[in-house]
């Protein structure tokens, strides 16, 4: 058996926040990819979601899981949504709001997504929760946070890595073919929010489990990306100078960026004079590392493009494998770069039980990329596929707030809330 499927098939462990209940107001990626960590940690996640339409991703295709319905979800929901129950209810109502203030009230945590005060209207603000819950964690994620000139405006991760200066260093410096700033491949910018969000909430549970207190945590897209400038702020604000595109090269580290061999390009990365000197050795080059202009790694930065150009003619010979092989042995770090294909079928991604397999309530299988901290006492793990819309509803109600039969079949008649619809390979094993 594989790990992964090892992994999977295994009994759950309850997880570190078994007990804590959730309640997730969020949709698409920054706030639900936090719900998720909690959830894969071991919390109960109650996605709440509008009725016929569930959470925008389930639209975000193709590509979809084909899984014989009207209506299947698309792949982008699949990443943030599993461990969660879904509960369609439409808090757009009187009715349906006054359902959400009673989970709310049994709740541990809140994440939302909404607009600045966006809430407030349906009576699902902080400050009427926290009033009803004091012990309540009410954490809100938007673009640019509750306060400042821009808290009312909406935020999205492609503006965010604009805004925030992270396109300005990324992409082909001035000069080059292709240069000009460009995003990053993926929606960083709302991951690491969602990131900053789950550790902000289990810095408030521990504030709680001490205080008694809830809190309304308050994350921002900005302020996360704003953040995570990191070394490219410190140069600015230590040196005064505004960091550039530098394409993959590193602004403060030399020689650490990608090179042609003869068949592929290669990625090299040394971090200390040792290893520049090992690269130099392997290279049949001794005499760079003899060279006095390079002997520091602020000597090589001064010198960057000198050094670079002859780094480059000696590894153009090499065919990439060969070479990284080479470099493993003499103890340089380098790798090649992975298309997404290879890196889900490379062996350590596999070894280390980063793609687990987990099957829906219809049995249709779908994989997903694992949590990656390894917790050995209290391990992450994967109960529940990322939901269809509604497939939990009638059973929240009746297990969280006690509704009988007849008053979920009232509410759903009503349009308050709505249950999944039966699923066609269900009805036919049935």
């Amino acid at each position: 058996m594989t790990p992964e499927r090892d992994a999977a098939a295994s009994t759950p462990a309850p997880g570190p926040l078994h007990g804590l209940k959730v309640l997730d107001l969020s949709r698409v990626l920054a706030a639900p990819l936090a719900t998720q960590i909690l959830g894969d940690l071991g919390a109960e996640v109650l996605k709440i979601e509008q009725p016929g339409r569930g959470d925008d991703t389930r639209g975000w295709g193709p590509p979809f899981l084909e899984d014989g319905s009207e209506r299947p979800d698309a792949a982008y929901y699949f990443c943030a949504n599993r461990n969660k129950r879904s509960v369609a209810i439409d808090f757009a109502t009187a009715e349906g709001a006054a359902l959400l203030r009673r989970l709310a009230a049994g709740a541990d945590i809140l994440v939302e997504n909404f607009r600045t005060g966006g809430l407030a209207r349906h009576g699902l603000d902080a400050a009427t929760l926290l009033r009803d819950n004091p012990r309540l964690i009410y954490c809100s994620v938007t673009g640019f946070g509750q306060t400042g000139p821009y808290a009312t405006r909406g935020g999205y991760d492609f503006l965010i890595q604009g805004m925030s200066g992270l396109m300005s260093v990324t992409g082909r410096p001035e000069g080059e073919p292709g240069a000009g700033p460009i995003k990053v491949g993926l929606p960083v910018s709302d991951l690491f929010t969602g990131l900053y969000a789950a550790v902000s909430i289990l810095a408030a549970l521990r504030h709680r489990e001490r205080s008694g207190e809830g809190q309304h945590i308050d994350c921002a897209l900005l302020d996360s990306q704003v953040s995570l400038l990191v070394n490219q702020a410190m140069n600015y604000l230590v040196g005064g100078e505004v960091p550039r595109r530098l394409g993959n090269a590193h602004p403060n580290v030399v020689p650490y960026r990608d090179f042609a061999t003869s068949d592929d390009y290669i990625l090299v990365a040394c971090g200390s004079d040792t290893q520049f000197r090992a690269l130099c050795r392997l290279l049949g080059r001794d005499d760079l590392a003899a060279d006095p202009r390079f002997a520091t790694n602020a000597g090589r930065s001064r010198e960057r493009r000198a050094l670079e150009v002859e780094l480059a003619r000696a590894i153009a010979p090499w065919r990439a494998a060969e070479l990284l092989a080479a470099m493993a042995e003499a103890g340089v770090p380098g790798g090649p770069i992975n298309g997404v294909d290879q890196v889900l079928e490379d062996p350590q991604v596999l070894a280390r039980g980063m793609l687990q397999e987990m099957r829906r309530d219809d049995g249709t299988a779908v994989r997903v990329i694992g949590f990656p901290g390894r917790l050995p006492r209290s391990p992450a793990s994967y109960r529940l596929a990322p939901p269809r819309l509604g497939q939990d509803t009638g059973a929240v109600l009746a297990e969280a707030l006690g509704l009988a039969a007849a008053e979920i079949e009232a509410l759903r008649t009503a349009g308050v809330i709505a249950l999944a619809e039966p699923h066609p390979a269900r009805e036919r094993s049935a």
